[in-house]
């Protein structure tokens, strides 16, 4: 059974994910001087932790190669600050969300729900929630639905590097564990992560020495057992924006959020299968 903690997410995420795919945010990137589309990804998606280097970033995100970080950052604060990323991008996915999702949309409800929802996490080694969080409400109900999705989203991300460091594995490991459960494709996760076959080689090898995947690259009962209980942990992490909103806001999120996420989805906003993992909820 789906647990409550995930089932808001697939609810919310393709809300925030809208960011990554819409022509406006690519649009607003160039304009402000970023010259390639994965450097406006790398400085948009950090942008409020200020002109980050290559190292600490490729910790955050976790399951990117450092050398497909180190080609967007430090680079690209040198053709716009922080700041102006992270304002052009906010300005941008607004008006994505206004062309794809109606007119009447219930964005001021939902607003309130997940600003709600926010106040219930816990920032403790959760640097890019934290810093999400820290970046001034907009005035939109639009643009406050994608800002708090995307403080909730990256609380639960940041739970989840956290509980899969705990299990022993590392970033592409950790996609492997997914690809072997057949949720995501190999296809679709290497040219979007920027790993080798050199890399990739090397986790299948430490992953089949640990048991978790078999010939095939498949979960052995190990492995399932293994990402079972880093999806629970990452369950149990972001328990604190449920305990904010209580039964009866968290069924008000999904009554509201899946809906227009499936908008998002059918207007092909967010390709499925996607780099995420997103299912259409």
């Amino acid at each position: 059974m789906t647990s409550l903690q995930r089932r808001l997410w697939e609810a919310v995420e393709p809300l925030h994910a809208v960011v990554y795919f819409a022509p406006e945010t690519a649009a607003a990137a160039k304009a402000v001087g970023l010259p390639g589309w994965w450097m406006g990804y790398f400085a948009g998606r950090v942008a409020p932790l200020g002109p980050l280097p290559e190292p600490p970033v490729t910790a955050m995100l976790f399951g990117f190669a450092p050398r497909m970080v180190a080609r967007s950052l430090p680079d690209a604060w040198k053709y716009a600050e922080p700041a102006v990323v992270l304002q052009s991008r906010m300005d941008a996915v607004e008006v994505a969300l206004g062309r794809i999702l109606p007119a009447d949309a219930p964005f001021g409800e939902l607003a309130d729900l997940l600003e709600q929802a926010v106040t219930g996490c816990d920032y403790a080694a959760r640097p890019l929630a934290a810093a999400w969080s820290a970046v001034a409400r907009p005035a939109t109900p639009a643009g406050r639905v994608w800002l708090a999705a995307t403080v909730l989203r990256e609380h639960r991300g940041d739970g989840h590097v956290l509980s899969a460091v705990a299990a022993g594995l590392r970033g592409l490991d950790t996609t492997l564990t997914h690809i072997g459960s057949g949720a995501v494709t190999r296809e679709v996760i290497q040219i979007n992560r920027g790993w080798s076959d050199e890399d990739w080689d090397e986790s299948v090898a430490r992953l089949r020495e640990r048991g978790v995947l078999d010939g095939d690259l498949r979960l052995t009962d190990s492995g399932i057992a293994l990402r079972q209980r880093i999806e629970d942990e990452t369950d149990r992490l972001a328990t604190g924006p449920l305990d904010a909103l209580g039964e009866d806001g968290a069924a008000e999120v999904l009554r509201i959020a899946v809906p227009l996420s499936r908008r998002v989805f059918d207007a092909g906003a967010i390709p499925l299968p996607n780099p995420m993992g997103a299912p259409r909820p």
